[in-house]
């Protein structure tokens, strides 16, 4: 690379040559380093090319040779570096820099952009490059506009009335100035700058507004006119109203809007002014809007138009109308919907509208579907709050609406017109959300990373959440109208049936079954179990007469899905609901895939919700459902996989759960653990002949099977476990101890690979099982006396000493999530064991996770989860540490919050919260505080300011607070060094602190002034509450320059959340609009009694 230029030397001398600011720049020796960069030479070539570029891009006086490089580089790439210079200079040191030479750049990037866009062929060749120099412009307005260039608008507006191409490219400059001001400035302004440049808009928009209009009303060219409405587009969200609606603007739009090079974007910027929420002075504007606009619309796009079929076969352009149109009328209902019903002549317009929107709904394409739904997930509730109002009035979604006469004079009048307007698009809405229904949360069996067969749920987020907007939906149309749900649903089963699945395949219903189950609890009972019943008549007809086994297994699935959504008719219909299961049990010996799986889940599903049903003695019968399953369990589950049968272990469990009787209780579960304790006392048995035996691969496997049997009963059945874990106990532990053994011998002796053979991953899932068998019943024993001194004790050696003893690689996070739980669950019971816990895991796992951030990521979450219970609920364990042990759990928790996986960093930040607040009230505050205080606030502002981080934000600045807050009565000691500084070398730990953190931003930030670093910390030191501190931080973080341009969303990530509870609450008031199994603790919600 050097020697093609006469540079003689490799690198270095070529970037000593570019960096020798005592000659003129050599622009032939930059190009040609460029080239090497983004050329096809060797890789050696490339990394010393780039190594020369970074140099020169991070030399502080490099921006001083821009204008050498765009004026005499003859490749396009190289310009494009000059203007990262350039970009970098104004977004990390503009402040920095003297006014004239500000002013020299700002003079050279307006002249330079003047000529290009005064030349029409410049301005088409290089477009990119115009581009990237508009950017860096505004960059330039965001720092300097209006203090310091006041005249910008007047400027750019008065030049653009000299030269069309020149008025294109300011029409580009003002659009992005106004998204970086108004839709960007969140990520990369202060609060205050952001309402400055905000109200400098507002102030001097007349002149940009009379200039778009000439624009519209006068040009004769296409380009411009089109760049124009781009710029109007992002200037309607936010304009002063009389610029809309006291001009032509809306005219003009309505008069380009049917001219196909401006259809789209006229159309956009039709729909931002529809979306305007604002006063009733202005609905006649609207009304006439939507009149013309329709009127056209016609024109384009006559009534019964198949626009689907349109959709697929348009260009790209035809589908963004048909994405823009959706857009258009559903904000426009959104905000306007009164507007048109209180006008007698505008209400068939309106219907037409929304059955247009109804036809794009049926566009094959998320994107438009998505625009559609959200709108009707908005309507179809505001209907029902008028029409079925739940609510008391002052609730209700909107108001009701009256037609023809004052709002309030007759309510009940007007919600029955309401829905009478609207009948017709409400029965439409039935039909599509049947014919669309999105496919609810299923669960798929996959194999686990030791080859076990487990159970996922799918957690498709789009599908689900589209399920979810769909159900809520249907629920409400449903309340609307109970009838035309139940006709429309029964004639699209019974066109099933005639079609009999031969012309579109069982998706339809497939879908038609996923509605029928998403509307129940929604129609009143006694409606409900005859639309239940005749549902299930016929899809039990259909299954009949439908030939192949592929078919009758999805019709089967379907009857499973419909019968499992509705448990309160199952927990009332006791004769049906055993007719249910036993069909069950029959296609539990179904083996066509997939079969088997729904028949458990669906068992699984309707037991916990009818569990009770099972133990009662029931009318006509001689003894408990329960009773007659356990004596034929054998024959019921023998054709099940291992999986299957754990399933259905779990239901049964739930039914013994649901007996009241204690002894009873016990000899159900005798009766259903008999099976596996005889496998399992046959094992031990052969075992304590020979040890030999349970290296087979067979045994293992039994092994494993029988404790993951006992995690499901466990989990189901909760306390009366004991009695059975009792048993197998000791045992387990022997089995857990000696597996683990084997296991460390091969790893020593075979290395880390040994680690993925069949029998060490089939021992390591016995092992694991037993954790988790152990950490079910802790979660459910309800006595915690009998945890801490039968079954703790006996796990220390066997599970504890056997983890601190082992090879690394054959150590089990689960032991960390086990002790974790044991501790949350049994608190300070656990004091006396935690010093013992601490010696024979603390140190070995740190020295595993903090090698890099990579390996053995399942321990690092789980010895957090295990610091924080610790921390939690055995503080006084931490306060007896030596200093030793404590600066190793502190070291731990930087650790964790450096980490830049998210989950990790948030437990170390919340770890850290909870013991410095633990610490603050205890006797050992201020020893503590001394050791750490400083070492905390540096790091905490490391990882605030590098910009992996940023999702912690809330908690750092909340940690940051915290330390900022602590009282002088909290730590009664100087924080700084006295042997070093003396006693009094600072007035007070506050002074201390200040000076420090001004020290530590001073240096960590030389591109800050002195006077912002001061305004900073003193900020920092003297807001007291909370949310003014955050905002403060975020100002700083701004300015710091370090989150430049890049996305800054997760910086107000929880401003999001607290809106989701309300939705929740709001919802839990419509009967049926949550899943009959969130709430599985009231298992016979129709009266306890049977």
């Amino acid at each position: 690379m050097a020697a093609a230029n006469g540079v003689a030397g490799g690198p270095e001398a070529v970037a000593a040559k570019l960096l020798d600011f005592s000659q003129p720049l050599d622009v032939a020796l930059l190009d040609s380093t460029v080239n090497a960069f983004y050329g096809a030479g060797s890789n050696q070539e490339r990394t010393a090319a780039e190594a020369v570029l970074k140099a020169v891009q991070e030399h502080p006086e490099a921006w001083t040779r821009v204008d050498a490089i765009l004026e005499h580089s003859k490749n396009q790439q190289t310009k494009f570096f000059g203007l990262q210079v350039l970009e970098n200079v104004v977004k990390t040191r503009w402040g920095a820099l003297p006014d004239a030479q500000r002013e020299g750049i700002k003079t050279y990037c307006s002249n330079l952009i003047i000529k290009i866009s005064t030349d029409e062929k410049a301005f088409r060749t290089e477009r990119t490059f115009l581009n990237k120099l508009n950017l860096v412009l505004v960059d330039i307005l965001k720092q300097d506009w209006p203090h310091k260039w006041p005249s910008f608008i007047p400027d750019i507006v008065g030049a653009s009335k000299t030269n069309e191409t020149l008025c294109e490219n300011s029409m580009a400059i003002l659009r992005l100035l106004s998204e970086e001001v108004f839709d960007f400035s969140k990520d990369s302004l202060t609060a205050a700058k952001t309402k400055e440049l905000k109200s400098s808009f507002n102030d001097q928009f007349s002149a940009v507004h009379e200039l778009c209009l000439m624009v519209l009303n006068a040009s004769q060219r296409p380009d411009l006119i089109r760049a124009t409405l781009s710029t109007l587009y992002a200037f309607l969200s936010w304009v002063p109203l009389g610029y809309i609606f006291e001009s032509n603007v809306i005219e003009v739009l309505l008069r380009l809007f049917p001219q196909p090079a401006f259809r789209n974007i006229s159309l956009q910027c039709l729909g931002e002014i529809a979306a305007l929420q604002v006063g009733p002075e202005y609905n006649s504007h609207f009304a006439s809007l939507y009149t013309f606009f329709t009127a056209q619309l016609a024109a384009l796009m006559p009534p019964g138009t198949n626009i689907p079929e349109a959709y697929s076969r348009g260009s790209d352009e035809d589908q963004a109308f048909v994405q823009n149109l959706a857009i258009f009328l559903a904000s426009f209902f959104r905000a306007h919907l009164g507007v048109l019903e209180g006008s007698e002549e505008l209400r068939a317009a309106l219907v037409q509208g929304l059955d247009t929107l109804v036809a794009i709904s049926y566009v094959d394409d998320d994107e438009v579907f998505k625009i559609c739904l959200e709108y009707w997930n908005f309507f179809v509730p505001d209907v029902y709050s008028s029409v079925c109002t739940v609510e008391p009035a002052s609730t209700a979604v909107a108001p009701a609406f009256a037609f023809g006469g004052a709002a309030g004079a007759a309510p009940g009048g007007a919600a029955v017109a309401r829905k009478a307007l609207y009948q017709k698009t409400l029965s439409q809405l039935r039909a599509l959300m049947i014919a669309r229904m999105a496919k609810p949360e299923e669960v798929i069996v996959v194999e686990d990373e030791n080859g076990n067969v487990v159970r996922e749920t799918m957690k498709d987020t789009d599908v689900l959440a589209r399920y979810k907007t769909m159900h809520e939906t249907l629920v409400y149309l449903s309340h609307l109208d109970h009838d035309d749900t139940e006709h429309q649903m029964l004639d699209k089963l019974r066109l099933q049936a005639q079609l009999n699945g031969r012309e579109l395949g069982w998706a339809p219903l497939n879908r038609l079954c996923w509605a029928i189950g998403s509307i129940s609890g929604s129609m009143v009972e006694e409606q409900e179990n005859r639309f239940l019943v005749t549902v299930i008549r016929d899809l039990l007809n259909l299954c009949e007469v439908t030939r192949g086994k592929d078919n009758k297994a999805v019709i089967a699935s379907n009857i499973m899905y419909v019968v499992g959504q509705y448990p309160r008719f199952l927990r009332n219909h006791w004769k049906f609901l055993k007719t249910v299961v036993n069909k069950l049990f029959e296609f539990m010996h179904e083996t066509h895939p997939g079969v088997q799986d729904m028949a458990c889940e669906t068992f699984l599903k309707i037991v916990s919700k009818c569990k009770r049903k099972f133990v009662i003695m029931q009318v006509g019968e001689s003894e408990p459902f329960i009773s007659e399953l356990l004596t034929g369990l054998s024959a019921t589950i023998q054709d099940l996989e291992t999986h299957q049968i754990h399933m259905f272990y779990e239901a049964v469990g739930l039914m013994i759960s649901a007996d009241t009787d204690a002894k009873r209780r016990d000899d159900y579960l005798q009766r259903l653990m008999g099976p596996p304790n005889a496998t399992w006392h046959q094992i031990i048995e052969q075992a304590k002949q020979n040890v030999e035996v349970l290296k087979q691969t067979e045994v293992i496997r039994n092994v494993q099977n029988i404790l993951q049997t006992n995690v499901s009963v466990c989990s189901s059945l909760g306390h009366p476990f004991v009695s059975q874990f009792n048993l197998i106990f000791l045992d387990m532990l022997a089995v857990y101890k000696m597996y683990s053994e084997l296991i460390s011998a091969a790893i020593a002796t075979g290395g880390p690979h040994a680690s993925k053979t069949t029998a060490v991953k089939l021992m390591r899932s016995v092992k694991k099982v037993t954790l988790r068998l152990i950490e079910t019943l802790v979660d459910k024993c309800e006595d915690p006396d009998l945890v801490a001194t039968q079954y703790v004790p006996a796990m220390m050696d066997p599970i504890l000493g056997d983890y601190a003893r082992n090879n690394p690689d054959a150590r089990d996070a689960e032991v960390l999530s086990m002790f974790a739980m044991i501790i949350n669950r049994l608190r300070s019971k656990m004091e006396a064991e935690v010093p013992k816990i601490f010696t024979s895991v603390f140190e070995c796992t740190l020295q595993m996770i903090t090698r890099n951030f990579e390996d053995y990521p399942e321990h690092r979450l789980q010895f957090f989860s295990l610091l924080r219970a610790i921390t939690n609920h055995c503080s006084a364990t931490l306060f007896a540490m030596s200093p030793a042990q404590l600066k190793l759990v502190i070291d731990s928790i930087i650790w964790a919050f450096r980490h830049t996986e998210r989950n990790i960093a948030d437990t170390g930040l919340n770890l850290l919260h909870e013991l410095l607040v633990m610490f603050v009230g205890s006797g050992v505050a201020t020893q503590f505080h001394q050791a750490f205080y400083t070492q905390l606030v540096q790091e905490i502002f490391a990882v605030m300011t590098d910009t992996f981080h940023k999702p912690g934000f809330k908690l750092q600045t909340r940690i940051l607070h915290h330390l900022f807050t602590i009282t002088p009565d909290v730590i009664t000691a100087p924080l700084w060094d006295v042997a070093a500084q003396g006693p009094t070398a600072y007035p007070s730990n506050a002074a201390f602190v200040q000076q420090y953190v001004t020290d530590l931003l001073s240096t960590s930030f030389p591109n800050l002034r002195p006077q912002q670093v001061q305004a900073t910390v003193l900020g920092m030191m003297e807001l007291r509450e909370f949310p003014t501190f955050k905002q403060h931080v975020r100002d700083f973080l701004v300015q710091s320059n370090q989150f430049a341009d890049q996305n800054n969303a997760d910086l107000f990530s929880e401003e999001v959340a607290q809106q989701a509870e309300a939705e929740r609450q709001k919802l839990a008031k419509v009967p049926g609009m949550l899943n009959p199994y969130d709430n599985l603790a009231g298992d016979d919600m129709n009266g306890g009694s049977d």
